[in-house]
């Protein structure tokens, strides 16, 4: 069994400023008719399509909605530059977020009063999903899980750090 990484690609009810200009969140629920529908969505090395580390059609990349968000599991291929630069930057905990590639298809706009204004997005056609060490969403993550199952030493160390920070 090869290593893999998994986490959430996004979490539902989180907010984060998009270019200063507006709050944006994601509502329960708003990939579950893109992934009914079976796309053919891309792990990519920071938005980079030259750089795809696994898709749902190859079988290497899972997805799946549950109460907290996106859950991704990948496994990307050891023996080739993106796969090895994924597993050793996730490993060392320099990369532990991820971001998305998406089209609305449907969202809210709510009145910020004396704050930005809050885009609540309700369906959103998804179409990658990527490993970055900058990710707008601060509370998603990205772990690597080796190939007996267990997360590394290294993984361990920084998730223990991260909830000292509070940020787990």
């Amino acid at each position: 069994m090869a290593d893999s990484i998994t986490g959430y690609a996004a979490k539902f009810n989180s907010e984060t400023t998009i270019a200063g200009e507006f709050r944006e969140m994601l509502s329960p629920g708003c990939f579950r008719r893109t992934l009914r529908e079976n796309p053919d969505v891309l792990a990519l090395l920071s938005h980079d399509v030259g750089r795809v580390l696994g898709r749902t059609s190859a079988g290497t990349l899972e997805l799946r909605e549950d109460g907290t968000g996106l859950w991704f599991s990948l496994t990307p291929d050891p023996t080739t530059p993106s796969g090895q630069e994924a597993v050793g930057t996730v490993r060392r905990g320099d990369v532990r977020g991820c971001s998305f590639g998406f089209r609305a298809r449907a969202e809210e706009w709510r009145d910020g009063g004396a704050r930005l204004p809050l885009r609540v997005i309700t369906d959103a056609d998804l179409f990658e999903i990527t490993l970055t060490g900058a990710p707008a969403y601060d509370d998603t993550s990205a772990s690597l899980r080796v190939a007996n199952g267990a997360p590394s030493a290294a993984r361990l160390k920084a998730e223990a750090a991260m909830r000292r920070r509070g940020i787990l």
